[in-house]
């Protein structure tokens, strides 16, 4: 794998770039990092959206579909999610990389105008954005989240996190609510931007195979006019649980949702997370995990159960869907499979299959410019990039007795349970 070279370009601004001759596109993306807030992570997610909409150079829906078509058929998306304590506001741009280019012109420099023409110089109404586009917006993002509501597994894995995180910032979602949605005018959604351009945190990312520096160029000169105080990033890590906290939830529902959260006691840069990643991906991330074996295959407990670490925040999730009279019986089954890996009942073949599979994963990564971008986004907030090869190393390396150690650590903190009216 190709390694990552940074530069710094403004303060709290960084230039990440990865050639790569394999393939014919080239991607890049501007990551905004602002701490996560009730009481701004609605108005950035919204704002998200709208900056894609248009820009004063091509100041409609149409005539910036207009632009990306003459790009080749470029693309344009945005995202916003979180990361720890962080709320990330994403847009990318992927499209033909130059040496394929039939002009001869740069279209890494003229996505990058685009991008900074989007993210810089907005549509604007005086010092307010369009509200016809406002609204548009709005409209879409509250169906996100009807949608989510619609999707019992999302619905459920949302309500353990907020009742998990009720005192921690990591509960609010990474849209916000849907009040906060609604209130939001298109004049404050100005003085949100202003406060995103000038506070955030960013990350840029080019993958391809033309040299990075007309895009570099063009971020630098754009970031050059920002007064800029970004906002340290940082997350807390809850390392202790003092009492198990319970709740059911009873609507109308075919298939009942057992999703239970545990403090995994470390969390990244510290060396110890990649034994907990390990840890957790043995317990339920593969298709050899214990409770995909034991807890689904073997005693039919439940319909799926699998378990996720958050690197970032030092938790442990795991859900499933199960019968509502077998719930209690689901979670004692969950319960006996991690007592036994803090006892040490965990086979050579779990930890090499395991192994196996997690490896096999970050070599997919490698097979596209989208894949690999993912792959060194995943380690922003991290002591440093690693290459797969790196990574696999380092993987290879952790020891059983590593792995018991950070499946000791695992507390128990909520347990939520959606069941049938």
């Amino acid at each position: 794998m190709s390694t990552i070279k940074r530069t710094q370009i403004a303060d709290g601004v960084f230039f990440n770039s990865v050639k790569d001759s394999r393939f014919k596109t080239m991607k890049l993306s501007a990551n905004l990092y602002v701490p996560l807030s009730a009481e701004t992570a609605s108005e950035n997610a919204l704002l998200a959206g709208v900056l894609s909409r248009s820009c004063k150079a091509y100041p409609d829906f149409t005539a910036l579909s207009r632009k990306l078509c003459a790009l080749y058929g470029a693309d344009l998306n945005v995202l916003a999610h979180k990361a720890g304590d962080n709320q990330v506001i994403t847009l990318s741009a992927s499209g033909l990389d130059d040496r394929y280019a039939m002009e001869g012109e740069s279209i890494a420099r003229e996505l990058s105008l685009l991008l900074c023409g989007v993210i810089f110089e907005p549509n604007l109404s005086g010092r307010a954005f369009v509200a016809g586009e406002v609204e548009q917006e709005r409209r879409q993002l509250l169906d996100v989240i009807d949608s989510e509501y619609n999707d019992k597994r999302i619905y459920a894995n949302g309500r353990m996190t907020e009742i998990m995180c009720a005192d921690e910032v990591y509960g609010v979602k990474r849209y916000g609510t849907a009040e906060a949605i609604k209130a939001a005018t298109p004049e404050s959604l100005y003085a949100a931007w202003e406060r995103l351009l000038r506070t955030s945190y960013v990350e840029i990312m080019y993958i391809g195979d033309s040299a990075p520096d007309k895009a570099a160029e063009v971020f630098t000169d754009a970031f050059r006019s920002i007064g800029r105080a970004p906002v340290k990033q940082s997350t807390q890590i809850i390392r202790g649980v003092k009492e198990v906290k319970r709740e059911t939830e009873e609507i109308e529902v075919s298939q009942s949702k057992l999703v239970m959260g545990f403090r995994a006691g470390t969390a990244v840069p510290e060396k110890e997370a990649r034994a907990a990643s390990l840890m957790c991906s043995i317990l339920g991330g593969t298709a050899t995990s214990k409770l995909f074996c034991n807890v689904r295959e073997k005693q039919s407990l439940c319909y799926y159960c699998a378990a996720r670490y958050d690197k970032y925040k030092g938790i442990v999730v795991i859900d499933s869907g199960v019968e509502g009279e077998n719930v209690e019986k689901l979670e004692k089954g969950i319960m006996k499979e991690i007592e036994d890996m803090k006892n040490g009942v965990i086979s050579d073949f779990e930890i090499e299959s395991t192994k196996m599979a997690v490896i096999n994963a970050y070599q997919g990564s490698n097979d596209t410019v989208g894949g690999i971008e993912a792959w060194y986004a995943s380690q922003l907030l991290e002591d440093g990039f690693k290459t797969i090869e790196e990574a696999a190393a380092l993987l290879n390396a952790i020891t059983k007795e590593e792995i018991v150690a950070a499946a000791q650590r695992l507390q128990l903190d909520t347990v939520y349970v959606l069941k049938n009216k």
